[in-house]
């Protein structure tokens, strides 16, 4: 059986400087491999060939001066390629024009976030129209399918979970976590972690905020903010430029490091003792939450989206709830600066939750299962 999956073109695969969707295809749809052919369709980039293999999964890039040029090129790609499932990543406007376009074809859509069926990106009623078309939906969390379910109810068995996932060889290595934090002169620091964008959603603001009441009970304490408003870019943006005025007063205990690649942010989580993940509303999954664990750190993260279906509140960290933001969040993160065996419990944890449901062979394995209970 042939399988195409058709990114948005807003990053090639791989996306060594950005793309979350792009990466989750670029991590699971070689893991398909063995079961089915199949082609991954993104857009071209400096240092890649326009045809190539990805572990064994073939990848198409298509030149992508606009939108429209891509999808004309992603659609001469499918027609040569004849695949028997076309798979949209996080595009529902795609779906009812590459079923048009394809009739024989089964047309899934994958979504990774619920930004594209918001209000500000499509209408109730062409939405409904775009989930209806598909053959089948995927979703990274319950709480993603029950948003799905409220924008669009009867849609039924079409709605399937895969959770995303982590290598859990590229992370948890502590080897290196005295000699990076001696490289940085950090050596009697405790380290909080935040790993995201620089954007209100992830609510670093609010973290910040709690940075004073940190410092009095924690003199020794530094928060490192991980990120960028960009993907793949150090640009600053009126919010990161807002967190760095608040972090003014407090500059021995805050370090802000501009973008980091994926590759390297592995060597961050080693050197953390606390991961947050402040983020207010909106979270449909948070893989940085399943990437701390799998380093073997807890995690301090809000009670919203797609997160509590990944932290286990007082097993692998803290959920806080976001309406007592400014009290629970300093206090959670201090009751594990105090006490070292909880964060190692904590940790060891959370690493083997991670183990045991958030690796990417798992998000194949769910993938694959959705397959077959369609055929």
């Amino acid at each position: 059986m042939r399988a195409a999956f058709v990114t948005p073109g807003a990053y090639p695969v791989p996306a060594p400087r950005g793309g979350s969707v792009e990466r989750v295809v670029e991590n699971f749809v070689p893991l398909l491999a063995d079961s089915l052919e199949v082609r991954i369709y993104g857009r071209t980039a400096k240092g890649l060939p326009r045809r190539g293999m990805l572990h064994g999964a073939s990848c198409e890039r298509v030149r992508a001066p606009g939108r429209r040029a891509y999808l004309t090129g992603v659609i001469a790609g499918l027609r040569a390629y004849r695949p028997q499932l076309i798979e949209v990543e996080n595009r529902p406007r795609l779906v009812p024009l590459l079923k048009r376009k394809f009739p024989g074809a089964l047309v899934w859509l994958h979504l990774h976030s619920n930004t594209f069926i918001s209000g500000k990106a499509i209408s109730p009623k062409e939405l409904r129209v775009c989930l209806g078309a598909a053959d089948r939906i995927l979703v990274n969390s319950c709480f993603l399918k029950a948003d799905v379910e409220r924008r669009s109810p009867r849609l039924g068995a079409k709605l399937g979970v895969v959770y995303p996932g982590v290598d859990p060889a590229w992370f948890g290595g502590p080897a290196l976590r005295e000699t990076l934090r001696n490289a940085h002169g950090w050596q009697r620091r405790q380290i909080v972690l935040f790993a995201g964008r620089l954007i209100p959603l992830k609510g670093v603001h609010h973290l910040l905020a709690a940075l004073p009441a940190l410092v009095r009970r924690h003199p020794n304490v530094l928060l490192v903010i991980v990120g960028s408003p960009f993907y793949g870019s150090s640009r600053t943006s009126a919010y990161s430029r807002k967190l760095l005025r608040m972090a003014r007063p407090w500059r021995r205990y805050v370090h802000f490091e501009p973008y980091v690649s994926h590759e390297r942010m592995p060597d961050w989580f080693s050197m953390a003792d606390v991961a947050v993940v402040p983020s207010v509303r909106r979270e449909a999954f948070g893989l940085v939450n399943v990437e701390a664990m799998a380093s073997g750190v807890p995690v301090v993260a809000c009670r919203v989206g797609g997160i509590a279906e990944i932290v286990e509140d007082g097993v692998t960290g803290f959920l806080v709830n976001p309406r007592y933001l400014d009290s629970e969040l300093p206090e959670r993160i201090s009751v594990l600066l105090e006490d070292e065996a909880l964060r190692t419990r904590m940790g060891a944890l959370g690493r083997e939750r991670v183990m045991e449901r958030f690796t990417w062979r798992h998000t194949a394995d769910r993938w694959l299962a959705e397959l077959y209970r369609d055929l």
